[in-house]
């Protein structure tokens, strides 16, 4: 009965899962004051969905297996805090995989889940809605990026008066995975300079784009980021001894700061790498490419100041759920 009573008082639950190229991950939530929302339960785990999939084009069966696994997990964790509007998505991997539709069967068979493969222009639109809050009030905007394990996503919202409005989202098919996966060479300085190069082009032509709908003032405007790469970044500079969301979202970074430690991490070995408290084994190589990406990004949108978002996909696809049942 007392279970019964705290599930009502909290209100009608929202449950959100995104399902990328490298983590699986779950949001439960309730209605919170102003237009929030309180978060009821959390859960993440690394799945590797997106491994092996630069070279064969298909997800791996052991990689479908662990991912079918973390959506069981995250059924159960639903279920048990009561019935919720659930929506579920997937990426990249997705988006790219030959046998992507033997994963979403399977979802809905074994974990009862129905799984959306989203669009990168959707992806970009949930993302922005999820770390919109997080826009600094003193600017006029923000390039806010998403480095994911199989895609990138740029999206700038400017102010339009006291509202915010995506003025141009776009996404390339490149990420921490897939980049990782390009080649046997080690990770190291020069793997980073060479992704960075890379990248560079790649970027700035998506910074052409944007200025032919609009001129982007970079004084003007911050960058905004959310990601494992960017978090990791935070978590670092900040000298924390192992990470602490709550400390690292929506905190303050110069990007002279953010890139100077980028470059360090790319300096050492991976067991180096590995020893930092805020980067870990499963990180440790990933982090190479996630700071060239960043590098690049910062080179085409060289904005002074970075706000970094431990918050996206899920968070606008629960702001998304509650506005439809408002």
């Amino acid at each position: 009965m007392g279970s019964n009573r705290r599930r009502a008082g909290r209100g009608e639950l929202f449950a959100a899962i995104d399902l990328g190229t490298h983590n699986c991950r779950l949001l439960i939530a309730a209605r919170g004051r102003a237009g929030g929302f309180r978060i009821v339960d959390s859960f993440s785990r690394i799945v590797r969905l997106g491994e092996g999939l630069e070279r064969s084009g298909a997800l791996a069966p052991a990689a479908i297996e662990r991912t079918i696994a973390a959506l069981r997990v995250c059924a159960e964790r639903i279920k048990a805090a009561g019935p919720a509007r659930i929506r579920a998505v997937a990426t990249e991997a997705c988006r790219r995989a030959a046998n992507a539709d033997e994963l979403l069967v399977r979802a809905r068979d074994e974990a009862g889940l129905d799984l959306k493969v989203l669009t990168p222009d959707e992806e970009a639109r949930l993302a922005a809605g999820g770390c919109a809050p997080l826009v600094g009030p003193r600017h006029e905007g923000a390039l806010i990026f998403d480095i994911g394990g199989g895609s990138t996503e740029a999206i700038w919202m400017r102010r339009d008066g006291r509202a915010l409005h995506i003025v141009e989202a776009l996404s390339v098919p490149v990420g921490v995975v897939t980049l990782s996966e390009r080649n046997d060479a080690p990770m190291n300085r020069s793997r980073y300079e060479s992704i960075r190069g890379e990248m560079l082009p790649l970027f700035a032509g998506l910074r052409a784009r944007m200025e032919g709908v609009a001129a982007f003032d970079a004084a003007r405007h911050h960058l905004l980021g959310t990601s494992g790469t960017v978090t990791t970044l935070a978590g670092v500079a900040m000298g924390l001894q192992r990470y602490i969301r709550t400390r690292v979202d929506a905190s303050w970074h110069a990007c002279t700061d953010l890139l100077r430690v980028g470059e360090g991490i790319a300096d050492l070995d991976f067991a180096a790498r590995k020893a930092l408290a805020c980067v870990g084994e499963q990180r440790a190589d990933l982090m190479v490419p996630g700071c060239a990406i960043f590098s690049a990004i910062h080179a085409a949108w060289p904005c002074p100041e970075l706000r970094v978002a431990d918050r996206g996909l899920r968070e606008g696809i629960l702001r998304e759920l509650m506005a439809e049942a408002a």
